[in-house]
C-alpha cells in the first residue's frame, strides 16, 4: 500500500534529497499515533467483548470480529511503519520487514473487504429470506466462512512476497532506502487494478444492491404476521387471546426496530469504508495515468489518515449505534457501578415469527443470526410462563377425563 505513496520529497531531477519539514513530522506523527492507538484499543475490545460474552457470539458479530482482526492488521502493519517513515524519511525495517509488512498490509485490506461483503450477504439472507436464514445464517456456518475468507486472502496475498523489495535511491547528498516493487511498473499496475476491482469496486457494488433490497423490506414492507397465531388465538379465552396478541404486536414492533438499527449500523460501516478509502484509491488510479505522479506531502498524509481512520472508527460506530455493544464495552472497562446493576433480563432470539411461549425459546436459540435480539423484561417473561402453565393445566384436566 505504501509503495504507491512513498518518497514524496525526493527530487530526482536535481539529484538532491529534501527531508520532511519539522511541522510535517510533528503533525503526522501525533495524528497517526493517536489514530493507531485508539484503533488498536477499540478493535481489541471488540474481539474481547464477543469472545468473552456468551450472548454476543452471533454470526454477525463473528464477521465483525473478523473485520476487527483485519483492521488491527492494517493499523499495525501500515499505520505504525508510516510513523517511522514520517520521522526518518527512510525505510528502517530491512529486507524481510519490507516483505512481511507489505504482505500483512494487503492481507488486512483484502480480509476487511471480504468480511464486509460476508456480513452484508448474511444481513440480506436474514432479512429478505428469513426461512432460509434459519439454516444458512448459523454460528457454525459463519465460522466456516470466516476461515475460508482468511485462507483465501492469505494465499492470494502471497504474491506480494515476490513483488516487493527494498531499493536504494542514491542522491547527491544521501542514499535513501525505500520499500517498493521489484518489477517494472507495467507488471504491477495490472495486478493493482485487479486487486482494486475485486476487493473494492465489486464489494461496494454488491453492498449497494443488497442494502437497497434490505431497505425495501425493512422500511417499505410491513413485518409479516404468523398465520398460526390466528388459529391459536381463535380457540382460547378472548382475554388471553387479546393479551397474547398485544404482546406479539410489541414483539413484532421491537423486532422491526431492532433489525433497522442493526442494518443502519452495518450500512454506516460500509459507507465509511467506501468514503475513507476513496481518496487513496482515486490518487493511485490518477497517478497510474500520469507521466509524473502527483505526490503532494500533505495530501498523501490526508489519504493515509483516512485509511487508518477507517480501521479505527468501527468500534466507535458499534458503541454509538448498538446498545448491546455499548453495555458490553462498559462492562469490560468496569465503568459500571457495582450497585447500579439492573434486574436480570432474558434475550430471546427472534425471527419474523415472534416466540409465543417458553417452550419454543430453546428450539430457536441456534437460529440467532444477529445483534438484533429483543431484550424481554422479567415481567413479560413471567406473563409468558403464566400463560404456558394455564395451557398445561387445561391439557391435564382434559386428559384426566
Amino acid at each position: 500500500m505504501e509503495n504507491f505513496t512513498s518518497s514524496p520529497q525526493r527530487n530526482h531531477s536535481a539529484g538532491v534529497w529534501t527531508d520532511y519539514s519539522l511541522q510535517y513530522k510533528v503533525t503526522s506523527s501525533l495524528l497517526l499515533l493517536l489514530i493507531c492507538a485508539l484503533g488498536i484499543v477499540g478493535n481489541v475490545m471488540v474481539i474481547l467483548v464477543v469472545l468473552t460474552t456468551k450472548h454476543m457470539r452471533t454470526p454477525t458479530n463473528c464477521y465483525l470480529v473478523s473485520l476487527a482482526v483485519a483492521d488491527l492488521m492494517v493499523l499495525t502493519a501500515a499505520g505504525l511503519p508510516t510513523i517511522t517513515d514520517s520521522l526518518f524519511g527512510s525505510w528502517v525495517f530491512g529486507h524481510y520487514g519490507c516483505l512481511c509488512i507489505t504482505y500483512f498490509q494487503y492481507l488486512g485490506i483484502n480480509a476487511s473487504s471480504c468480511s464486509i461483503t460476508a456480513f452484508t450477504i448474511e444481513r440480506y439472507i436474514a432479512i429478505c429470506h428469513p426461512i432460509k436464514a434459519q439454516f444458512l445464517c448459523t454460528l457454525s456456518r459463519a465460522k466456516k466462512i470466516i476461515v475460508f475468507v482468511w485462507a483465501f486472502t492469505c494465499l492470494y496475498c502471497v504474491m506480494w512476497f515476490y513483488l516487493s523489495d527494498i531499493q536504494e535511491l542514491v542522491y547527491d547528498n544521501v542514499t535513501i532506502i525505500t520499500c517498493g516493487y521489484r518489477v517494472p511498473r507495467k507488471f504491477y499496475l495490472p495486478i493493482y487494478f485487479f486487486d482494486f476491482g475485486a476487493f473494492f469496486v465489486l464489494p461496494l457494488l454488491l453492498s449497494a444492491v443488497l442494502y437497497g433490497l434490505i431497505a425495501r423490506i425493512l422500511f417499505l414492507n410491513p413485518l409479516p404476521s404468523d398465520p398460526k397465531d390466528k388459529k391459536k388465538n381463535g380457540h382460547g379465552n378472548h382475554a388471553l387471546s387479546n393479551s397474547t396478541s398485544c404482546k406479539n404486536s410489541r414483539h413484532s414492533s421491537s423486532t422491526a426496530t431492532s433489525r433497522r438499527q442493526v442494518t443502519k449500523m452495518l450500512a454506516v460501516v460500509v459507507i465509511l469504508f467506501a468514503a475513507l478509502w476513496m481518496p487513496y484509491r482515486t490518487l493511485v488510479v490518477v497517478n497510474s495515468c500520469l507521466d509524473r505522479a502527483y505526490l503532494d506531502t500533505w495530501f498523501l498524509l490526508f489519504c493515509r489518515i483516512c485509511i487508518y481512520l477507517n480501521s479505527a472508527i468501527n468500534p466507535v460506530i458499534y458503541n454509538a449505534m448498538s446498545q448491546k455493544f455499548r453495555a458490553a464495552f462498559r462492562k469490560i472497562c468496569r465503568c459500571r457501578a457495582k450497585g447500579s446493576d439492573k434486574p436480570a433480563t432474558y434475550s430471546v432470539a427472534l425471527t419474523y415469527s415472534a416466540v409465543k411461549d417458553t417452550s419454543m425459546v430453546e428450539s430457536t436459540d441456534h437460529f440467532t443470526t444477529e445483534l438484533e435480539e429483543l431484550t424481554v423484561t422479567d415481567e413479560l417473561l413471567s406473563n409468558q410462563k403464566m400463560i404456558y402453565r394455564e395451557r398445561s393445566d387445561s391439557a391435564v384436566t382434559f386428559s384426566s377425563f
